[in-house]
Formats: structure tokens, sequence, C-alpha cells
């Protein structure tokens, strides 16, 4: 009986496994696009840009980001600049053409 037993419980085990494999095997993508995206550097280029913009403003870039905005791809400048007579600096948030 435990042969039986032995027997039973290595089959379900197989069968689990080779369903499990082949689940697997069917989540793979066939269909490769035709074409490759291409790489694109955007945080180097927005970084530069908001280091530059920075500069123009008299601060310090804080943050730069690449997004789409209406569909031109766009850098977003976070920059402090600092406050008049010892205040905190005011955050001024810039939106740039990345070209």
């Amino acid at each position: 009986m435990k042969t039986l037993r032995f027997h039973f419980r290595t089959a379900t085990l197989a069968l689990s496994a080779a369903g499990l494999f082949a689940s697997q095997a069917m989540a793979i993508p066939v269909i490769e696009p035709d074409q490759a995206s291409p790489i694109v550097l955007a945080a180097s280029d927005c970084y530069a840009i908001g280091q530059q913009v920075a500069q123009q403003n008299g601060g310090t870039l804080a943050k730069a980001s690449a997004s789409t905005r209406g569909g031109q791809p766009v850098c977003v400048i976070v920059v402090l600049v600092p406050g008049k007579d010892g205040q905190r600096p005011r955050r001024s948030e810039i939106v740039v053409p990345q070209n």
C-alpha cells in the first residue's frame, strides 16, 4: 500500500511540475517587435540642461527629469533660488523643451 501511495505522490508531483513548466513556456512571447526601441539618454541631457538653467537663475539644481507634455519631450527642472534677506530658498519649477 505504501508503494502505491509513493508512486501516486511521485506522479502527482511530476504532472504538477510539467504543468508549471508548460505554463511558463506558453508565457514567453513568441513574436518579437519589428523595431528595436532606441536608447534615449534623456536623464543626462536633462541634467546638463538643468545645470545651465540653474546657473542662469542664480540658484542650485535640485532635480532634473525627462517627461512628455503635449506629445513633446521636455525636461522638468527644479531650481532652488536663494531667498532675499536670509529667507529660505524658493523652489522654482521650469519646463524646458528637450533638444
